[in-house]
């Protein structure tokens, strides 16, 4: 069996590290899906507009050369527990497949390119799209299922604060783009990227969004402190 991408997917998610762990928990982030030309068609997608969600089908192509193995150490267990690898959404898998269900905010079809754009993709920037399907409330959402280890999610709900320098920088970028960069690293960081063996307070953090370096920690007990964010030299 052979596959190849029928899209990829563009977005602020610059690596890894930052990336909501699941799909929905940070709705500002805007991404486009552009279909590739085989694909690029307006009656590929005809119908598609009628759906306020999808499914996404993708490759964790950061992770296709890394291997997999048969136990994983999942982050919400602050890498101290194993668990099977298909008991898990580790991208280290046999195929390195993803699934993520996704808002589906508009289609276009202009000058012989299709563009989804999309929000609350956990997804990162440049991966290859395998596949997109409707997703059917009906059938797809199971009320009564039940996951032992993630039976819900709860965002932090401390302040985020951002020193002068910071924030004055973010809306100049908002003013000169229109990205809504302030509302973005405030979701992010209230998903809290860090690990769960690195919860110290004096521990400064750093994640790339867009073209941007953004510093950070976070006391437990007061904030989220934005201590920086500053462009990249790269």
């Amino acid at each position: 069996m052979n596959f190849e991408p029928i899209g990829i997917i563009h977005n602020g998610y610059k690596e890894k590290f930052g990336i909501p762990r699941q799909p929905g928990l940070a709705t500002s982030m805007v991404s486009t899906i552009e279909l590739l030309s085989e694909y690029s068609q307006e009656e590929v997608v005809r119908g598609l507009e009628g759906c306020s969600h999808i499914w996404l089908i993708f490759i964790f192509s950061a992770c296709v050369d890394k291997g997999w193995s048969p136990t994983v150490r999942p982050p919400r267990f602050g890498g101290n527990q194993r668990m099977g690898v298909l008991a898990t959404r580790s991208p280290f898998r046999p195929n390195p497949i993803g699934l993520s269900a996704v808002k589906l905010e508009k289609i276009e079809t202009d000058s012989g390119k299709v563009i989804l754009t999309v929000s609350g993709a956990d997804l990162l920037d440049q991966t290859p799209v395998l596949d997109i399907k409707p997703y059917i409330p009906y059938s797809d959402s199971l009320p009564d299922a039940h996951c032992h280890y993630a039976q819900g999610y709860d965002p932090l709900s401390l302040p985020v604060k951002f020193t002068p320098e910071s924030l004055r920088f973010c809306e100049q970028v908002e003013k000169r783009s229109g990205l809504a960069l302030i509302k973005q690293i405030i979701e992010i960081l209230r998903c809290d990227p860090r690990p769960a063996y690195q919860r110290s307070a004096e521990r400064e953090y750093g994640i790339r969004l867009h073209d941007y370096n953004i510093r950070w920690s976070i006391d437990d007990k007061e904030a989220i402190h934005v201590l920086a964010v500053e462009e990249c030299e790269d």
